[in-house]
């Protein structure tokens, strides 16, 4: 008797604002019929990315298809929330075709995909594919190091250097576990900025790894699913910073929700926004907020100083039109003056 064939995932990771829902939301306007599954793993609990994929109404990812997972990081809950949802996917009739997984922007990938090589989740299931999404624009202006490769060899040099920076970590693990690169909001970058990150990025990659540009994550899905890369089996080939630990956390990183009223001028209120994240170094903010007299839900979206809107449905019926953000940042952030900054 053959053997059934195992389900591709498809994993999307990503540093906080890279894109990777709104390329997710590309791939199932796209998906020409296949059958899709997603797992979403939010940071907050506002469930913005959710409602966001949920608003597509595409019919070959059906709602009951997409599972929001926001316990927390889902690399360090991998036995609690992972696996359940693998399980539950599975059973459903007709199964998927193909499973995406959107992580957190804080998730490990190596975590996620060493569980593909547990029990009963092996021999049904198989990592098609690591896709990282980098917001190139960000990348460019210095959110991390401009020189990987110089700050490697300065830091081997100096044995007084112990630490790393949290972010630069998360960033560098994502792309190390990476089969693909989608180097995303290249049009936000110079054409001398998309070669340097470009660079940057195969620099610290020591293996061969394509980098596809992007706009909106706007990329074919023919290119992000069916990769055939067996993940689980290639381990050793995607170092981490953290493959001698036995665990690890995410304590360097603090998120909380904010009720916002509504607005009568969304540029004006993005401009404030922007202002608060430079006063108080907010690494993101996501959220929906309601406009005056409008009759559509405006969803809001800042990596750094960088805002963007748009209006992505309308408010249900009886729905609780109340406003709300999540806030993101690395540890000590002043909430108290950030809620009163927001008016909250």
């Amino acid at each position: 008797m053959q053997a059934m064939a195992k389900i591709p995932v498809t994993i999307v990771t990503g540093f906080l604002g890279s894109g990777k829902t709104t390329l997710i939301r590309h791939v199932l306007e796209n998906a020409r019929g296949r059958r899709l599954a997603l797992i979403i793993n939010e940071f907050g609990d506002v469930g913005v990315d959710g409602a966001i994929l949920k608003s597509c109404g595409i019919d070959t990812c059906p709602e009951e298809n997409i599972v929001e997972l926001a316990n927390g990081c889902l690399c360090c809950t991998v036995a609690d929330d992972f696996i359940p949802a693998i399980e539950a996917l599975l059973a459903r009739v007709p199964q998927p075709e193909h499973i995406v997984i959107e992580t957190s922007g804080l998730a490990l990938p190596k975590p996620l995909v060493k569980a593909f090589d547990w029990p009963g989740i092996r021999t049904r299931v198989t990592v098609d594919g690591v896709i990282a999404v980098v917001d190139g624009a960000a990348v460019a202006d210095g959110r991390f190091a401009d020189d990987p490769v110089k700050l490697a060899a300065q830091r081997a040099a100096d044995s007084s250097i112990d630490h790393e920076n949290p972010l630069e970590e998360v960033y560098e693990d994502q792309l190390l576990c990476a089969d693909l690169v989608v180097l995303n909001k290249a049009d936000l970058m110079t054409p001398e900025g998309m070669k340097r990150v470009a660079a940057e990025i195969q620099a610290t990659v020591p293996r061969a790894v394509k980098i596809v540009e992007t706009r909106e994550g706007r990329i074919d899905p023919a290119i992000l699913l069916g990769l055939g890369a067996a993940a689980e089996d290639d381990l050793a080939a995607r170092p981490s910073h953290h493959d001698a630990e036995e665990g690890h956390d995410h304590d360097d990183f603090e998120s909380f929700v904010v009720d916002i009223a509504a607005t009568a001028d969304p540029a004006a209120l993005l401009t404030h926004l922007a202002s608060i994240a430079e006063r108080f170094d907010v690494l993101r903010m996501k959220g929906f907020i309601e406009v005056a007299g409008k009759p559509m839900r405006l969803l809001v979206q800042g990596v750094g100083q960088r805002f963007r809107q748009q209006f992505d449905r309308p408010w249900a019926l009886g729905e609780d039109r109340r406003g709300r953000l999540v806030v993101i940042g690395e540890k000590g952030l002043d909430r108290a003056a950030i809620v009163a900054a927001l008016g909250g």
